[in-house]
């Protein structure tokens, strides 16, 4: 499994959905910080790389380009000259690096392309690793509250009567159930919500741009007209 796929397993990956289905959470997500760190840092030393092999691709298709003008200028200085075949091996020459030019221009698009996908790629890795960090006390809370509970439950089993406990233990699973999908909701409205504002404020930038290109091209259409 590549580098990027690696990544994006773990993008995808329902930290909710992990966390309460693990044994022990607070174990689970000191082990996928672990892991996301470590992604962390080889993804950004890929794109470093990257970064660097686009740049030079680059300029080895910019410098082909330039001898290639170069030369295509002295074969019609031979032209002039009268001079056929020095005007040959120019064209020649030029013909050369011109492919050169267009052979690195290839290969610099695919590198972008791939520094494109991976900048992505560490940004969206970035980001679950602060929901993980933001996270880490409250799942940690939890652990030492069920680890409390279950001994309390442990202590009371040979005092209680054995069909009150459990009733007592199906109750507590449902109100911690419902208190789950209470959680769940308020996140889900909270991030439809939040994306509502994000579109209206990027709404209103975009008018006020408009307005302000309007005005500094002189109101647009028909603005000569009103005149």
């Amino acid at each position: 499994m590549s580098l990027l796929e690696r990544v994006a397993t773990l993008v995808r990956a329902n930290l909710n959905d992990l966390l309460d289905r693990a044994e022990d959470p607070q174990k689970l997500i000191k082990q996928l910080l672990i892991d996301m760190n470590s992604h962390l840092i080889q993804v950004k030393a890929q794109v470093a790389v990257s970064m660097a092999d686009e740049k030079r691709m680059q300029r080895r298709w910019q410098e082909n380009e330039a001898k290639a003008r170069d030369w295509s200028r002295r074969a019609e200085m031979a032209v002039h000259a009268g001079d056929d075949d020095l005007a040959k091996q120019a064209l020649a020459r030029r013909n050369t690096y011109a492919g050169l030019a267009g052979d690195f221009r290839t290969q610099y698009e695919a590198q972008a392309a791939q520094v494109v996908l991976l900048r992505d790629a560490l940004e969206q890795l970035q980001a679950k690793i602060d929901q993980a960090e933001a996270r880490v006390e409250l799942i940690i809370t939890r652990s030492r509250q069920a680890k409390a509970r279950a001994g309390l439950q442990r202590t009371l089993a040979g005092a209680k009567d054995t069909s009150a406990l459990s009733a007592f233990q199906r109750l507590e699973g449902k109100v911690e159930e419902q208190e789950l999908r209470a959680e769940a909701t308020v996140e889900l409205d909270k991030d439809t919500l939040e994306t509502r504002f994000q579109e209206m404020e990027q709404q209103e930038s975009l008018e006020r741009q408009l307005e302000e290109l309007k005005e500094r091209v002189g109101g647009g259409p028909g603005a000569d007209e009103d005149r």
